[in-house]
């Protein structure tokens, strides 16, 4: 199969109109839609958009390469375009986008649709036929382009395999003499273009670099071109060029190399190099590198590095907490009409109580912030050093506190064993881990942070509860805003962090805090659907659907609805949104009312203390944003 086999002329644009980037994915999925190669614009739009948030997929040099598997693909298609004047697309060189390669690939994509589109993906490396895709002007033009790239390519093919060297060239590649040698892995979270283009860089830059070199590709088709025992043993250094996970334990006592698969492309010679003079943390199987030498690690601050930890344990434990929560909520809705002997309110609040759900909140969040920090070993130590906290009424705080030091135990416990005999390697993990790492954590938690955290955490339910009206709206307004700074990240997270704190602490009785913080995660997108009703001469039609997508994603509390229009806007967006929800959070506390369930949005509204005076607070914030944000953005025949 030929990559103009999946380049369809009539999908081309040649003169791409778009200025912004999610203008220029609706342009291309315009086209694609037009010929029939998808079914669903809305589902592969998403999909598109989930590949983005992870890393941009403009690789830099004027090339964007968006792409999706999904069944919403009715036929593998590339869907090529040019921009005249470029486009910002948060390319990894900061320079904006001309040339655009849109890969739409069905869940069932076959082998030979995979292959021909990572052929796609090595030929967009190339400067001298970049630059000839820049100056083609026709659609006959650019498909000559690529038979004849592919042409010379099955050519070159052929000379090796009659050489005998079509083994050798696609799997070592470099100069047989050197004796430098590394080996690579690549891997992106869709496994079809850049997978590949770091291969393929990879490999010629080792070429170039006189260094023999052996990729691994883990791409859509599986992992390609396995990398053996032995070469993994003879490299002096690894490089693991992946946006996902790949397998990792059989790096143990190597040099590793950890970064982003763009790196892979766009910075080969400077991952070689150091490849080659093991330049790079020591990889341990049971654990981590030997020194934080990582991409993540230079690049995250210590905040960074505990706001992750953190999230890790709140994302483990947030299944419990919503399922629970709201078993136990719908239980209370119950009770009002029915009886607290109804057995049907006995079965809920067995499973979701503290008897079934809820037991396992806190041991949950502490194991699982400690294996962020210490990996696999840390998770037991953890754990019961949460059940220890549950116990002594330590509770959300003595967790979290639990699992921080489950992890640095276990961190110290590995440095502490690192000169120990080689022989004793398999005894780390089966036994001293487990018996030192749960007897510091044990041991600690018993004398200090049990009674410590036990008499904060009691304070701090007592101070909330002794509040005042005029001090728990002010806590209502900062919790509210703080949902809409930055719309799921870290601010967002706060908030609602601390008001799962109060919520699991006070047993799911107080639910104050979780109303003020989810009528503030529910305004942004509600406000940005109104303002796109509203003010309809201020927003381009793509504007206005995905409003209309934002009404849905609002009335359920998924504040990230909005997120596309605070990036493209931010002073606007962020500051109407960021009132509003201050506002409803504020009325939330005025009104004191209580929601007793963790998620939901709209579809829980029911269970809280007053249905409709939450529905008011929510709808009053949301018309404040929405309005103020509708006001203050120029119409579009005024924007410059």
């Amino acid at each position: 199969m030929r990559i103009t086999d999946l380049m369809i002329k009539d999908t081309m644009i040649m003169n791409l109109q778009a200025t912004t980037k999610e203008a220029a994915i609706d342009e291309l999925i315009a086209s694609l839609a037009a010929s029939g190669r998808i079914s669903d614009k809305k589902l592969f739009k998403e999909k598109i958009l989930a590949r983005e948030a992870q890393s941009s997929t403009g690789i830099g040099g004027g090339i964007a390469m968006p792409h999706a598997k999904t069944k919403a693909v009715n036929e593998a298609t590339v869907v090529f375009a040019k921009s005249r004047a470029g486009v910002d697309f948060a390319s990894l060189d900061d320079e904006p986008a001309k040339l655009f390669f849109m890969i739409a690939a069905p869940d069932g994509a076959g082998n030979m649709h995979l292959r021909t589109l990572a052929s796609l993906s090595r030929l967009l490396i190339e400067s001298e036929f970049i630059e000839a895709l820049m100056n083609a002007d026709t659609p006959d033009e650019v498909a000559a382009l690529f038979d004849a790239k592919q042409a010379e390519e099955e050519a070159k093919a052929q000379e090796n395999e009659a050489a005998g060297a079509a083994k050798s060239a696609s799997v070592i590649t470099g100069n047989p003499a050197s004796s430098s040698f590394v080996v690579a892995v690549t891997a992106c979270p869709t496994g079809i273009a850049h997978t590949f283009m770091a291969e393929d860089a990879l490999k010629k830059k080792a070429l170039a670099m006189g260094v023999n070199i052996r990729v691994e590709t883990n791409g859509s088709e599986g992992a390609q071109n396995v990398l053996t025992a032995d070469e993994i043993r003879r490299a002096s250094g690894v490089i693991i060029a992946a946006d996902k996970n790949v397998e990792m334990a059989r790096f143990a006592g190597k040099p590793v190399l950890q970064r982003p698969v763009s790196d892979g492309i766009r910075k080969p010679e400077e991952l070689i190099s150091k490849a080659v003079k093991g330049d790079a943390p020591i990889y341990q199987s049971e654990g981590r590198s030997s020194h934080d030498d990582t991409a993540a690690a230079k690049s995250g601050s210590i905040g960074s590095k505990i706001y992750k930890d953190l999230m890790n344990g709140i994302s483990h434990m947030l299944p419990f907490v919503v399922g629970g929560g709201i078993l136990l909520a719908i239980s209370f809705l119950i009770e009002q009409v029915a009886s607290v002997d109804n057995p049907l309110v006995k079965l809920l609040q067995t499973i979701g109580g503290g008897d079934g759900a809820f037991h396992f909140l806190i041991p949950i969040l502490a194991g699982f912030i400690a294996m962020s920090i210490g990996d696999r070993p840390a998770l037991m130590p953890g754990m019961v050093g949460g059940i220890m906290a549950l116990n002594s009424n330590a509770g959300f705080l003595g967790g979290l506190a639990a699992g921080f030091l489950a992890g640095y135990v276990i961190v110290g416990l590995r440095k502490a064993f690192a000169g120990l005999p080689r022989t004793l390697d398999g005894l780390k993990p089966i036994l001293l881990y487990p018996v030192f790492g749960l007897l510091i954590t044990g041991a600690i938690m018993f004398y200090l942070f049990d009674p410590v955290f036990s008499w904060l955490n009691e304070g701090l339910i007592d101070a909330l509860n002794n509040l005042g009206t005029g001090n728990m709206v002010l806590l209502g307004i900062v919790l509210g805003g703080m949902m809409a700074i930055d719309m799921g990240g870290p601010f967002n997270k706060a908030a609602y962090t601390f008001a799962i704190g109060v919520f699991t602490s006070s047993g799911n009785e107080n639910g104050l805090m979780m109303a003020a913080v989810m009528a503030g995660g529910m305004v942004p997108p509600l406000a940005i659907a109104l303002a796109t009703t509203l003010f309809k001469n201020k927003f381009t039609e793509t504007e206005r659907k995905s409003g209309i997508t934002n009404y849905v994603l609002g009335l359920s509390f998924i504040t990230e609805g909005a997120i596309p229009f605070a990036a493209a806007d931010p002073l606007r967006v962020l500051t109407t949104c960021i009132l509003g929800s201050a506002v409803a959070g504020g009325l939330t506390q005025l009104w004191h009312i209580n929601v007793p369930a963790p998620h939901g949005g709209i579809f829980v509204a029911a269970l809280s203390s007053n249905a409709l005076l939450f529905l008011l607070a929510v709808l009053i914030g949301s018309v404040i944003s929405g309005l103020a944000f509708g006001l203050w953005k120029k119409p579009l025949q005024d924007k410059q």
